[in-house]
């Protein structure tokens, strides 16, 4: 490694070792763990750099956070870091990229069979030893709609393509237009949404992007269209979810994130006819993959160099 090797802290409420061993496995010494916000404070002084999986932000300006420089989010989403305005700005943020996006999209398509298959259904007339044949759906043909297209909204798309649906997508940059059938900007939800059987969401969470499938949304979609969301909880207003599920709005609505997470036992989603839960699980942390890509920005960083997977503050990923 080129440069002077940065003092690190490892921060994670479990697996903070098993991170510091993989970095230290492979010859960098200079690193402390914490698991606790207090442990957090008492490694903070000399440390250059974090990384870490929701970080106790507060700490970040305090005096004994002097030195820091950098910190890398051990997931894709920081809007943990991005709702805290407080963060010193000389400190460079950055996030995992380029590594949920195949394991998202066997997530979303497992969920788009079993809808349109009706998996359950079946299984069911095989623990009732009851011979029950039905016109189950295709995905050929049907318009699947990906809000977000970045790596991992990319690589759905990819794997639509596969089953000869057609793509609609919608981002706010443009920039990967070319990849969908039609594109759509922030300002065409209603627009976007209308002809869809399926929409999956994987936008970042920004002022943008909060909230924005809401009842005036959900009201707009076809009655036999699903919903996915692998993006973030808050970018669906839960309570218009529920009123549409409730109301039969929707086919299904596949939900892998939350507002809180996790999930209350309480909540209306676990009971709701058509809603499946899984407790965000859809494009979990590779443990070897992450380490890696933190090694590989901190060789750029002790030389200098641009990191990658930095996010712009402005504009909140």
């Amino acid at each position: 490694m080129n440069g002077n090797i940065p003092n690190i802290l490892v921060y994670h409420t479990s697996e903070a070792d098993k991170y510091a061993d993989f970095l230290r496995e492979r010859g960098v010494a200079s690193v402390q763990t914490a698991s606790t916000p207090e442990e957090a404070m008492e490694r903070l002084p000399g440390t250059d750099c974090i990384m870490a999986w929701r970080f106790p932000t507060e700490l970040l300006s305090r005096p004994e956070a002097a030195a820091v420089r950098w910190i890398q989010s051990i997931g894709a989403g920081i809007e943990d870091l991005m709702s805290d305005p407080a963060i010193p700005r000389h400190i460079a943020i950055t996030r995992i990229v380029d590594q949920f996006g195949g394991l998202i999209a066997e997530y979303v398509f497992a969920y788009l069979l079993l809808i349109g298959k009706e998996l359950p259904r079946m299984m069911k007339a095989q623990s009732e030893r009851r011979w029950s044949p039905f016109r189950v759906d295709a995905l050929q043909g049907k318009v699947i709609g990906v809000a977000g297209l970045g790596s991992i909204g990319s690589e759905i798309v990819r794997k639509a393509r596969a089953f000869d649906m057609t793509v609609y997508g919608l981002s706010f940059s443009g920039a990967r237009s070319s990849l969908v059938d039609r594109h759509f900007d922030g300002a065409q939800w209603l627009a976007f949404v209308k002809e869809l059987d399926y929409l999956v969401l994987t936008l970042p969470l920004t002022e943008q992007t909060r909230h924005a499938v809401d009842r005036r949304i959900l009201h707009a979609m076809k009655p036999e269209a699903s919903l996915v969301n692998v993006g973030r909880g808050p970018l669906v207003s839960e309570p218009d979810l529920i009123e549409a599920m409730t109301e039969g709005r929707l086919r299904a609505a596949v939900l892998d994130v939350f507002d809180r997470e996790p999930l209350a036992p309480d909540h209306s989603f676990w009971g709701l006819p058509n809603v499946y839960v899984t407790p965000h699980l859809s494009g979990q942390s590779k443990f070897d993959a992450v380490g890696q890509f933190f090694m590989d920005n901190l060789r750029l960083f002790a030389a200098g160099e641009p990191l990658r997977g930095i996010v712009n503050r402005e504009r909140g990923y």
